[in-house]
């Protein structure tokens, strides 16, 4: 784990820089800006988020007291900006097998799994959330995505036996704190399988151990339900808004697209192999770069957690840079407020970045402790 100690004060946004920036990897999506802002909006307290999350909510008047219900297992969160796509045909497991990095066949149904599209270079490209009913293969991917995660599968159809169809606009996402596959009478959902070692894979964390690893205390799966029925599967639940849920992610040390990748991000610099990538299955595009990294050298850039002092009264903004020796070593790629440590944050540093160097961010000084091995 790395964490950076901010002192007191409020930094400024820094800027653009084409070799360090973490730009974000999501555009505008059409068919989710067809179907407008989410229900729960209108709910009382309900404040819109920003960026890829302004079509939910921030939160919902308090959001440390959503965190600690989200942590009791009590609310549930609005992610009905998530795409939704599915893959049907008889051949769609074996065909997503031989063109994302994780081991798919003969996934059972109702059995979740992780797998990444890369690059030719291998370059993180889209996240899968990926389960299968039976019949089709259902896909829930970030804000924004799903729309050139469909045109780049139909590319690569061929003559396989396969539909893909973007459902979006049919279809949402309820986030819930379970850690459990969902069962014949339940709506089918998407369990998170961090931070399991999955398969034949690795870990990059200097915390190998799931058990001991912080994402062990953040179940989480993603419920799949008609966007008609949003509000009934709801039900009378809490709701909990994105900042809780990303205050929650953050401490887990769980990446996500667009946040802690860029268009240059290789799986290990995130520890992404952990849950999305097997190392010894048939080709993929992107799958030497993975194999070269993992085999014969270390990733130029490394995830870091951050504790900010929480001093003063606002956070820095994602993308601030991080400095080390008077020379930029990366950016922050999240930032949360934790309901117990605070302030906290992700970033991407490089690789070489001593652990014991004096960083700063928007002039502030910072200590650091490993996630990612340097």
């Amino acid at each position: 784990m790395v964490r950076i100690m901010f002192g007191a004060g409020s930094p400024a946004q820094s800027p653009v820089d084409d070799m360090t920036e973490l730009r974000p990897t999501v555009e505008p999506d059409s068919t989710l800006a067809a179907v407008g802002p989410s229900p729960f909006l209108s709910r009382p307290g309900a404040v819109a988020g920003a960026d890829v999350d302004a079509a939910v909510a921030a939160h919902y008047g308090n959001p440390l007291r959503e965190q600690r219900l989200l942590l009791e297992g009590l609310a549930a969160v609005d992610l009905s900006h998530r795409g939704v796509v599915t893959i049907a045909g008889p051949e769609r497991l074996s065909w997503l097998h031989s063109i994302t990095t994780q081991m798919l066949t003969g996934l059972a149904p109702r059995t979740s799994a992780e797998t990444l599209v890369l690059s030719p270079k291998g370059h993180i490209e889209h996240d899968l959330h990926l389960v299968d009913d039976g019949l089709s293969t259902w896909v829930t991917v970030e804000p924004g995505t799903a729309a050139a995660l469909v045109a780049w599968l139909n590319s690569m159809r061929f003559m396989l036996r396969v539909e893909v169809r973007d459902v979006s606009a049919d279809y949402a996402v309820i986030g819930e704190p379970v850690r459990s596959e969902t069962t014949a009478v339940e709506p089918l959902a998407w369990s998170d399988p961090w931070p399991l070692l999955v398969g034949d894979t690795a870990a990059y964390s200097a915390v190998v151990d799931p058990a001991e690893h912080p994402g062990s205390e953040r179940p989480w799966r993603e419920l799949i339900v008609a966007r008609g029925q949003l509000e009934a599967a709801m039900g009378d639940r809490p709701l909990a808004g994105m900042w809780a849920a990303e205050a929650l992610r953050v401490a887990a040390w769980r990446p996500r697209l667009g946040f802690e990748t860029d268009q240059r991000t290789i799986p290990h610099e995130v520890d992404w192999l952990r849950t999305a990538v097997h190392l010894h299955k048939g080709c993929y595009r992107g799958q030497e770069t993975v194999a070269r990294v993992h085999n014969l050298g270390r990733p130029p850039r490394r995830l870091v957690f951050l504790h900010l002092d929480g001093s003063g009264h606002t956070l820095p903004g994602r993308g601030v840079e991080v400095e080390a020796g008077g020379r930029v070593v990366g950016r922050l790629t999240s930032v949360a407020r934790h309901h117990e440590l605070g302030p906290i944050a992700l970033a991407v540093i490089k690789r070489n970045t001593p652990l014991d160097a004096v960083c700063t961010a928007a002039g502030l000084s910072a200590s650091q402790e490993e996630i990612v091995k340097g």
